[in-house]
């Protein structure tokens, strides 16, 4: 994991062309913010969304800038625009290769924290070389994107295999549990905390959101209830360091130690959003 970023459970995008957009998606709730200057932002507005990066004010979370991806006239555009505006990241969209994220660090003169939006057959066959590179933080899953180049429906049983193989890489490479991508959904809130159930059931650890309505929801999958919290911390006092104990009939071993402590650790990092 790059040094002094924590991988965020559920980003909010904002189009870049909008700043009136950015300090209220910075008190959404989400837990970070994405300035948004690719698909959020029409071709004819690209130079105004990179003007307004420097006018962001957000302070307190985390701010990742998505540019446009390697292979656009807008790139190296993007790139020069971000010399004094500050953030947490850069999230590349459609990354296919160890190759597209040391474009990011030449452009930029530096190695920054990188988050590779995997929207490709070639990206999920360069997993490997995608997660090695410098700078690699964690990697996040363009479900939509991913499901026009391969021209399947984007439903879950149609890209089950890809969510799984980049959980699996990930977990290889010593990465943070990857984030999954968009719920297009904005106004069933049921729909949203079911996506994101589906998301965790598999291994990942967030969710990308395109709607302060949607946040809430998602935090409710993601985050333990006081119920799992509760259980959480009665294993961890009764179990203390470690070696099988029985607690209301239910055998307490490493494993599901290492569940509540995750489960407790989760918790620290919303604080009173449980």
């Amino acid at each position: 994991m790059v040094a002094n970023f924590h991988p965020p459970i559920v980003p909010l995008f904002v189009p870049g062309d909008r700043p009136e957009r950015f300090a209220k998606a910075a008190q959404s709730g989400a837990d970070a913010v994405i300035l948004d200057l690719e698909d959020a932002v029409s071709p004819d507005h690209k130079a105004l969304a990179r003007a307004n990066l420097s006018k962001h004010d957000i302070r307190g979370l985390p701010v990742i800038i998505r540019i446009n991806a390697c292979d656009s006239p807008c790139f190296d555009e993007d790139l020069a625009a971000l010399g004094s505006v500050p953030f947490s990241a850069i999230m590349l969209p459609k990354t296919n290769g160890a190759v597209d994220v040391k474009a990011v660090h030449e452009g930029l003169g530096r190695i920054v924290p990188v988050i590779p939006l995997i929207e490709t057959a070639a990206g999920l066959a360069s997993l490997p070389e995608i997660m090695g590179a410098s700078g690699v933080a964690i990697v996040a899953f363009g479900a939509l994107d991913y499901a026009v180049d391969l021209g399947c429906n984007p439903g879950w049983d149609a890209l089950l295999m890809a969510r799984s193989e980049i959980v699996f890489r990930s977990r290889l490479a010593g990465l943070a549990a990857p984030i999954d991508g968009v719920t297009t959904v904005l106004d069933d809130p049921d729909v949203v905390q079911a996506d994101a159930e589906r998301a965790i059931s598999l291994g990942f650890g967030g969710k990308l959101m395109i709607h302060p309505r949607q946040i809430a929801p998602a935090l409710k999958a993601f985050l333990p209830d006081q119920q799992a919290l509760t259980w959480a911390r009665q294993v961890i006092e009764l179990a203390g360091e470690g070696g099988a104990v029985q607690m209301n009939g239910m055998m307490i071993d490493r494993p599901v130690l290492e569940r509540a402590r995750r489960i407790v650790s989760l918790s620290y990092s919303f604080g009173d959003r449980i």
